[in-house]
């Protein structure tokens, strides 16, 4: 019989540590905007851009997509006269505050594509961040492929001639 007076109890605790469960598995880090670049065949890197923004803050470290052989984060600046692209090592992502990947700054390089990225198409991607705690955390998305960026912004052409 006392162990009849516990289920209510051991319900409720069940159903909060479930909720809680779910709860840990919402994406820590919020993607919007995203979109790769198309490319033709024979091209065999483009980019892809997006928002990020993570309330707690966190560091987005590793890119993965089937689509290429290689796929970084990378970065575009000035260098004296001169426009560089790099690979990075990952990319803070500081609490509260957006990061945009767009041309012309950071990004995902997608490098060595399998098959070209058709306009209209959609781009398997996964974002590895981690969080400040060190814990890892995987974002799969799937990104719309344009021509050029979508909506009103006019973006600036991926430039693959550049020193990586």
């Amino acid at each position: 019989m006392r162990f009849m007076n516990l289920l209510p109890a051991l319900a409720i605790s069940i159903g909060t540590l479930l909720g809680c469960s779910a709860w840990a598995q919402t994406p820590a880090v919020q993607v919007e905007g995203a979109w790769a670049r198309a490319s033709v065949p024979g091209q065999k890197a483009t980019g892809a851009f997006m928002r990020l923004m993570s309330p707690q803050g966190a560091r987005l470290f590793r890119v993965e997509s089937s689509a290429a052989a290689v796929a970084e984060v990378h970065e575009m600046k000035m260098e004296g006269d001169v426009m560089k692209m790099r690979a990075i090592a990952g990319l803070d992502l500081p609490a509260g505050k957006a990061v945009e990947l767009r041309p012309g700054g950071y990004h995902v390089m997608l490098m060595d594509l399998k098959a070209p990225l058709n306009q209209g198409g959609s781009l398997p991607l996964t974002l590895v961040f981690k969080d400040l705690q060190g814990g890892e955390t995987r974002q799969e998305l799937t990104v719309p492929v344009h021509a050029k960026a979508p909506g009103n912004a006019e973006a600036a052409p991926m430039g693959h001639g550049h020193k990586h």
